[in-house]
């Protein structure tokens, strides 16, 4: 595959993209909120349990104020949820919801349009 080639389906997957943000029933996400959703699932797809305390400090350019009110409106959004620790209820764990792994398919759909293309 050529540069070119990558390029021309890198440029197909932006457009796969945004047609589906455009279409798509999962609500609309700034910059930031997708940057932090992208960060957690990373984390996630490693079986990393990450608590809300560690979350706050997981983009490291962004106050920890900041994050912590966008993990707010991801919940808000249906894409997070927290969970209690069962041992210690001081922490709280930000797990995906069905929403999440659902959008998250659908991106990786795109991928998969924009290579066969």
């Amino acid at each position: 595959m050529t540069s070119d080639d990558r390029s021309a389906t890198y440029f197909k997957f932006l457009n796969l993209l945004n047609a589906v943000r455009d279409l798509s029933s999962f609500p609309s996400l700034d910059a930031l909120e997708e940057r932090l959703l992208n960060t957690l699932a990373a984390a996630w797809h490693t079986n990393r349990r990450i608590t809300v305390v560690e979350a706050m400090g997981i983009l490291p350019d962004t106050s920890t104020a900041t994050v912590y009110r966008r993990l707010k409106t991801l919940r808000k959004k249906g894409l997070l949820a927290i969970q209690l620790d069962d041992t210690d209820h001081r922490v709280k764990y930000v797990l995906p919801t069905e929403a999440a792994t659902e959008y998250f398919s659908q991106l990786a759909d795109c991928l998969v349009k924009a290579r066969r293309r």
